[in-house]
């Protein structure tokens, strides 16, 4: 007894520890945080059953997962534009400002964005075996962090007690795009993670080494082969020999009598290669991150140093659906091959030799790398005393030379046969580019009352090519009782452009449309022969890098209250909202034409006034308003000797607005309502759940909910040519049910089985689909999940 009650009277005596909180420099007492950050321990991403990042950022509330970079399912079909290159990445997407304007963390500090195409960390990398817990700050930070952090930062923070013991783990051809997509590309996670610690008095010194190699295996839809393209020559036409010529010729022949006199011609024809097998492009990653730091105190201070050197390293190769040009055509125009084959009907084991003989299988498409070598220091502690409590400082600095290289066809010159729709990218190829980055910043604490405290923070960067930005931040935290609590914050931010919006190479396509006028002399913007100046037209569209990019800016906001009127309850809202000027963006075609007087530089003439071409790379241009409440509420008791807790996060957007240039007004509210690229705007969504824990055992019950929007509308539909019986303009919500069941009665043995979508709800009805590009096609990957019900089994066993 009295062992135990001295061991209790000590504890008592000594302060209580302060910790680094995301989102400030300043180690403090984890609840005197002024900002909103939500921490997700470990326990409870065990108790959804999740084994990885991506899984995780999914069920955040304020994440909605975009198209391009931001998801495996998003980039799992035929991509375009600056959604290719992303082969294997799945990044984090908070407050609906993109992928690249969140930033990852690693215990605090940064890790290389992804090796394939360098502007976000491929949540894919992160060790989520070894994660102790993960924190949300749902607001800007570029005065803490710099460049990325205008939607939030994601800090996952990794075991330290021990050896991390979690183990991973009608006469028209169609095509049905959806039922031939592959809901989620399989991947393979390898991770490894060892860290090192010495303790000398008050310092503490640690290396730590992390790890991944990951492997993504994306499939699609077969090959087209279409003959009459420029790029498959016209001897690969069907040839005039044989029953199957004739009765193909017939059946057109009865449709059409007058190509009678045609007969004995070669038939041109598209034909998707099933024979061929589904594309598959093969991506391996490979990023690791040598840490070197130390930390500690010096008289009443807290230091913290480190250095880091960190290489992110992917390489896409070519699986089977691809195959040669040349030995394709070949084969088609020795008429072995039948593309008019009857359901049922195989084709010759001639044919499949020579479609497998043509295959390209084990080509490398493309690979990139990038490296990061920083190092950063900080400073804080108490500066001095007032009646209210004592002024807090910090103040750090951070260096860091950000690399990146991207390779193209890596085959001889001679020996680059060609590949038939093998998406090659050496126009951007890029031996090796780099820039230099250097900040210095500083953040006070100042207790003005025994209720209030008022931060104030500013960070200065930098960038070699660029120039210095300067970013303040300003935050309050006012708790006039117990049960009240008041914050709120303003902060500016920017993002630099990546290496590839400045340097890729400019692709030249000639527009292949018949749709097309020339804005400048056809007002109504549609074609007609019998207006002058209404021809369809089609000019060389420019896409690529401009090396003149300057950086996005940011101004942003949020004002909350927490309610928590006892140990039993809490509540909590936030109103926020971000503005972004001069945001880099790929400008749409059609949003160029309809603001032809805004984008007239862009358009190029030659000497007689007709328009040649179309320069759509990327630009500093517009500005964007996103504005949202956050609401939370949680809850416990005790029932039937158990324990229960319940809870809600929620999201309403108010407002998503932008324009393309700051001088043109601002669009319709785009909340609720389909956009091909970027965030969708979902006017409300929602987890909830339900736990309950009776000694080795524990359930959840969880709600995901996505809010209905205004689905994309045809072209078809749009100009009243078509319309659909059963044409619905509304995209229904979309509301699923997990459940799981742990048991830890087995001593250093815990098992979890779940269930994800509990009644096996299908995803609702979306077009979701963009000329022959875009992953879904009848269902949205940025809200849904088309898998069904599934069952998961996760078992944990801890060897020491």
């Amino acid at each position: 007894m009295c062992v135990a009650g001295g061991a209790a009277a000590q504890a008592a005596d000594q302060p209580m520890a302060r910790v680094e909180i995301t989102g400030s420099s300043i180690k403090r007492i984890a609840r005197e945080g002024a900002l909103p950050v939500e921490v997700i321990s470990r326990k409870q991403i065990e108790a959804q059953g999740i084994v990885n990042a991506e899984q995780l950022i999914a069920t955040l509330n304020i994440n909605i997962n975009g198209n391009g970079s931001d998801n495996l399912a998003s980039n799992a079909d035929v991509t375009s534009g600056s959604q290719r290159g992303n082969n294997g990445a799945s990044s984090a997407n908070l407050r609906g400002q993109g992928a690249d304007s969140t930033l990852v963390l690693l215990n605090g500090r940064r890790v290389a964005t992804h090796g394939m195409k360098g502007s976000a960390v491929d949540l894919n990398s992160i060790p989520f075996a070894a994660v102790d817990r993960v924190e949300v700050l749902k607001d800007g930070a570029s005065a803490f962090y710099g460049t990325d952090a205008i939607g939030g930062v994601i800090n996952f923070i990794l075991k330290t007690d021990k050896l991390w013991d979690t183990p991973s783990g009608g006469l028209g051809c169609a095509w049905d795009t959806g039922r031939a997509a592959v809901l989620q590309q399989p991947v393979k996670n390898s991770n490894f993670v060892t860290r090192a610690t010495m303790r000398r008095g008050g310092y503490e010194f640690f290396a730590e080494l992390v790890g991944a190699k990951t492997e993504v295996a994306k499939r699609f839809s077969p090959n087209q082969v279409s003959p009459s393209a420029a790029t498959f020559p016209a001897s690969s036409f069907y040839p005039s020999t044989g029953a199957a010529y004739n009765a193909v010729f017939n059946a057109l022949v009865a449709e059409f009598p007058s190509i009678e006199a045609n007969r004995g011609l070669p038939i041109a024809y598209r034909w998707r290669c099933m024979e061929c097998g589904d594309r598959e492009i093969a991506t391996e990653s490979k990023a690791g991150r040598l840490q070197l730091g130390a930390d500690g105190q010096i008289g009443k201070f807290d230091y913290k140093v480190g250095a880091a050197r960190a290489t992110s390293e992917s390489e896409s190769t070519l699986g089977k659906g691809y195959s040669y040009t040349a030995p394709l055509a070949a084969a088609l125009g020795s008429g072995l091959i039948n593309p008019f084959l009857k359901a049922g009907e195989k084709q010759s084991q001639q044919a499949l030799d020579l479609i497998r003989n043509a295959s390209a299988a084990g080509v490398v498409l493309y690979g990139g790398k990038t490296t990061l070598t920083a190092f950063d220091a900080s400073l804080s502690g108490e500066v001095f005393t007032l009646p209210a409590g004592p002024i807090m400082a910090a103040v750090g600095t951070d260096i860091r030379k950000e690399e990146y290289k991207f390779n193209g066809d890596l085959r001889n010159i001679a020996e680059r046969r060609a590949i038939l729709n093998a998406p090659f990218d050496d126009v951007n190829v890029l031996p090796q580019v780099s820039r230099d980055i250097r900040a210095f910043y500083a953040e006070v604490l100042v207790p003005v009352t025994k209720e209030l405290d008022i931060t104030v923070a500013a960070r200065q960067d930098h960038y070699s090519g660029f120039g210095n930005t300067l970013n303040p931040k300003v935050s309050f935290r006012y708790q006039p009782t117990t049960q009240w609590l008041f914050r709120g914050s303003y902060n500016e931010g920017f993002r630099a452009p990546s290496f590839n919006q400045l340097f890729n190479g400019i692709t030249e396509s000639t527009y292949a449309g018949k749709d097309l006028v020339d804005p400048g002399k056809c007002a109504s913007g549609k074609v007609d022969t019998t207006r002058p100046g209404c021809e369809s037209i089609g000019p060389v569209i420019y896409t690529g890098g401009k090396a003149k990019l300057g950086p996005e800016t940011s101004r942003q906001g949020t004002v909350g209250v927490v309610f928590e009127p006892s140990a039993r309850f809490s509540a909590n809202m936030d109103i926020w909202e971000v503005r972004r000027f001069e945001t880099i963006k790929e400008v749409d075609l059609p949003v160029m034409l309809a603001n032809y007087d805004l984008f007239k530089d862009q358009f190029a003439r030659d000497a007689d006034g007709n328009l040649v071409a179309i320069d759509r790379r990327w630009l500093n241009t517009g500005a964007a308003i996103t504005r949202g409440i956050e609401v939370g509420a949680r809850s416990n008791g005790k029932l039937w000797a158990g324990n229960w807790a319940a809870g809600v996060d929620g999201s309403y957007l108010l407002k998503k607005k932008s324009k393309p240039l700051e001088t043109a007004p601002y669009s319709k509210d785009e909340v609720g309502v389909f956009s091909f690229t970027g965030d969708l705007g979902l006017k409300w969504k929602h987890t909830a759940y339900v736990t309950f824990a009776k000694g080795a055992w524990s359930a959840m019950l969880q709600n995901v909910y996505r809010s209905g929007y205004t689905d994309q509308v045809l072209p078809g539909v749009a100009s009243g040519r078509i319309v659909p019986s059963n044409y619905q303009p509304k995209v229904d919500a979309y509301s699923i049910f997990h459940a799981s069941l742990s048991y830890t009665g087995v001593k250093n043995l815990s098992v979890t089985v779940g269930i994800k979508n509990l009644f096996d709800e299908d995803p609702p009805f979306a077009i979701t689909y963009d000329g022959n590009t875009g992953a879904g096609s009848s269902w949205e990957p940025r809200v849904a999940d088309p898998r069904g019900r599934s069952l998961t089994l996760m078992a944990n066993y801890k060897f020491l």
